[in-house]
Formats: structure tokens, sequence, C-alpha cells
């Protein structure tokens, strides 16, 4: 007998339900499992996780891609389903240069730089598995790398196209999900600064963070959820982006801006979004006014940004923990990590500004974990 919870939703008497409109989940599911075993090079796990790899792999080639083109897609099937089903998920984020929504199914930049993240991570698990298919699944990504650049880099725009419509047309407008491309190394190395660049305009970057659309697109609203505002998540994994590419510049420039921001928010704590208004001087961020505070995307920016800004890597085999060019930001002259768990290992690392650059000091020392 169902529970009473289960036909309240059957006949839709409660609001919310189960609900699959997610066209990034299988793709993220792939990528978190090669960040966890690059942490923790736990191999029982993955023995364990491998079928549930595989068959997310097998999703993005057959129901991921929905008309063979090779890239992921997503359109609903019913008219109670969202719209967008990508991290903006509004019915109106998804737009052409003229403002006019774009037609599914709908091939979003940054969900193909999960495709490419997935692949290169089910490669090195299933090379230290010992399963099949690791040097075809690299060989996947690389192709993969290069069909992207061909079919949305926007040259004149110095940037990606937010997505591909229904019928191929690139949407050409600068919003913040060319940034996620940067985040699984999808861009090409060429590319990088040059997408940097319009993302730290003033038309993208508020002084608080990177808004989701820039203002010179037809449906710019800095009040808008997803058409405007300045999402601190977005911001975390932009900035994770710069990091992998060197910009360490643009990194310290996005934590300024959020920690600047938090300043004025109650218990300093970073919402779920904010309104996209350019910075001014001795005035807060403009609220949004329904955005959740707490929230765990916006929880977690902080310590994406300070990962950003160290160029923090863990490494479980071999055993290394390393910082790569960091950087601090102006309101930190130290940086002091203790207990950093790296497999059966205890790291302590330091890092301070010295004469305007930042040096690791050697008091990290390894020590076996208590039994």
């Amino acid at each position: 007998m169902k529970s009473a919870r289960a036909r309240w939703r059957h006949l839709r008497e409660i609001p919310f339900g189960f609900y699959y409109g997610s066209v990034d989940s299988t793709l993220l599911f792939v990528v978190l499992a090669g960040h966890y075993f690059e942490r923790t090079h736990d191999v029982d796990l993955m023995q364990r996780l491998w079928p549930s790899i595989e068959a997310a792999l097998s999703w993005i080639e057959s129901y991921g891609d929905l008309d063979g083109d090779g890239f992921v897609e997503y359109a609903r099937r019913s008219d109670t389903g969202l719209q967008n089903q990508g991290w903006k998920d509004s019915h109106d984020s998804i737009s052409h240069e003229d403002g006019a929504l774009a037609d599914g199914p709908i091939a979003l930049c940054e969900v193909q730089a999960y495709v490419y993240g997935a692949w290169l991570a089910a490669a090195t698990i299933a090379a230290t598995l010992g399963k099949p298919g690791a040097a075809s699944f690299e060989r996947k990504a690389s192709e993969f790398r290069e069909r992207f650049d061909e079919a949305y880099w926007i040259t004149e725009l110095g940037t990606y196209a937010l997505a591909l419509d229904g019928a191929k047309r690139p949407c050409r407008i600068s919003t913040s999900n060319a940034g996620h491309v940067l985040l699984t190394g999808l861009a090409l190395p060429q590319r990088a600064e040059v997408v940097a660049g319009p993302l730290m305009s003033p038309q993208m970057f508020s002084g608080w963070g990177v808004r989701t659309l820039s203002t010179g697109a037809a449906r710019y609203n800095p009040m808008s959820y997803h058409n405007g505002s300045v999402w601190p998540h977005d911001n975390g994994l932009i900035a994770l982006g710069f990091a992998r590419y060197g910009l360490t510049h643009q990194v310290v420039r996005i934590f300024d801006g959020l920690v600047e921001a938090a300043r004025y928010l109650p218990l300093q704590r970073l919402p779920e979004l904010f309104c996209g208004f350019a910075q001014k001087r001795r005035v807060g961020p403009t609220g949004y006014p329904v955005a959740c505070a707490p929230q765990a995307w916006a929880a977690a920016t902080p310590i994406a940004l300070l990962s950003a800004s160290l160029g923090l890597r863990a490494f479980a085999d071999p055993l290394d923990v390393s910082l790569s060019a960091p950087v601090l930001p102006r309101f930190l002259e130290r940086v002091s990590i203790q207990k950093l768990r790296l497999g059966d290992a205890v790291f302590d690392i330091q890092a301070d500004r010295v004469n305007s650059a930042v040096r690791q000091r050697d008091t990290r020392h390894q020590q076996p974990r208590a039994a």
C-alpha cells in the first residue's frame, strides 16, 4: 500500500514529488567519482561504482545525445516539466542575442564541459582498475574537445555560445556559463584568457561577482533569477576554472568581490544569489528577496575560492599535496590549513604574503593517521 505522502504526490495535493529534470546530474556523478578517486585512491569503492559509471557513460551517447550530433541535450516531454534542465532552470534563462527564447533540444555549453570531465575521469578510473576502455575514453574526450570548440566558439564575442538550440544555432550571448567550460579543462589553452576577458569586464563583473548574463544582452535584468543576478556558487566554479588555466589575477578579483559582499550580509553568510547591480562604495549588494540563505551551493563557495587562490591540489597516489602559483586576496596575509587528511597521511600547509608575493612556508609534514 502506498504511503499517505506518496498518494498525496500522485494526486498533486502537495507541491513536491520525485522529479528527474536535470541534464547534468549523470555527468557530474562521474566527475565527482573522479575527484574522489584522485583524493582517496579508494579502489574498493570504485570497483563497486564501476557498473554505475559505465551506465552513465552509456547514457551520454544514448539518452543524453537526443539527436546523434555528439553533444548532450535536453528537451522536456511534459508540459509540467522544467523547460530548462541545466543549473539555470528558469523558463527564460536560455535565449538568443535578440532575446528570443531558444527552442529545444538545447545543448548547454557547461553540460558539454561536464561530458568532457566525465570521459577523462572514467579513463583514469578504468586504467587504475584494469577495466577495458581507458584509451577509448581518452580518445573520445580529445575528439569531443575539438568538435566543441568548432561548434561553440564565438570569435567576435571572445566567448563560448551559451548553448546550441534545436536547429543547432548558437545562442550568441555572453553568460557566466562559459566560465564552467574552463572548470573541467574543455577550453583549448589559447581560449582561456580570451574567455576571461568578457567575464571580468564591467558588463559581466558587477564588482561583487560575475553576473549570470551580460548587461548588453537583450534579456538582462539585474533583479532576475538567472538573467543578470550574481550567484556565489557560479563564481566559485568560474574561479576554479580560472585557476586551472593559471588566471590567478581573475581568481582574486572574484574572491575579493564576494568577501566584500559578505561583509554587508546577515552573519556574513553568502546567499543563493543577489541582484546584479554594479558595486557602489559603502553600499552592499541588493538582496534577492526569496534567495535561500543558508544554501549548500553558496556555503561551499568560500572553500572553492580558497582552493582556487592557493592552486591547491591533493593526490592520494602518489601521495602529494601542492600549491600551484598561489595568490592571496587583499584581505588575507596568511592562510594556515591544518590536519588536511589525504589517504593515510595528515598535512599542515601554510601560505604567507611576503613582499607582494605568496610563499608556501616549509611547514608541511606527513604523519601516519591514528588507528
